[in-house]
């Protein structure tokens, strides 16, 4: 249903689909999401295509769905089924999380190839490395499940020079401040 919305939800550990071929499992969500069943000569065309513009050998659509994959390959297999089932709104859970550096690059310049005015991001994550890669927009601190603070990519460099510990001491003086300015009248 979500999928059918334009949503697309990347995991932090994707699950694994024993006895469902990645291919099986990408035409039957493709056809899934547009209403209709896609031929199999057309999917298998745009699959190869993919499984190219990825850097992904095409043996990998045989393979189960993450049975037996590396952190790196649950990654890059949810960015193939990202881009093709090419969602307005991609929620991507701790994306990097589990990855070497060198995965880290690939799956960001995959999401990056897939940035555009028809479709938006969030991306999760504690760590800037992806955000180097990815150039966020807009950056959105949360701390015990709320927005604290809002900015752009220069707040992600601050966070990651000077940690949470200060946020969090520069949030507690600005909330002791808060009652005694509204004291005055």
């Amino acid at each position: 249903e979500r999928a059918r919305l334009g949503m697309f939800l990347a995991f932090q550990y994707p699950v694994e689909i024993p006895g469902v071929s990645v291919m099986n499992f990408l035409r039957a969500s493709l056809g899934a999401v547009s209403g209709e069943e896609v031929p199999v000569r057309k999917f298998r065309q745009l699959l190869d295509g993919e499984l190219k513009q990825l850097g992904m050998d095409l043996s990998f659509a045989r393979r189960n769905v993450n049975e037996g994959f590396s952190g790196g390959e649950k990654k890059r297999n949810e960015i193939l089924q990202l881009s093709l089932l090419r969602p307005e709104l991609a929620i991507l859970d701790e994306t990097d999380s589990g990855l070497d550096i060198d995965a880290i690059r690939l799956v960001a310049s995959s999401v990056a190839a897939l940035r555009g005015p028809e479709r938006s991001f969030l991306v999760i994550t504690h760590y800037m490395r992806i955000l180097s890669y990815l150039e966020p927009d807009v950056v959105h601190i949360l701390i015990d499940g709320r927005v604290v603070r809002s900015g752009g990519p220069e707040l992600a460099r601050s966070l990651e020079e000077s940690g949470y510990d200060a946020l969090r001491a520069d949030l507690a003086m600005a909330t002791s401040a808060a009652p005694e300015e509204q004291a005055r009248p």
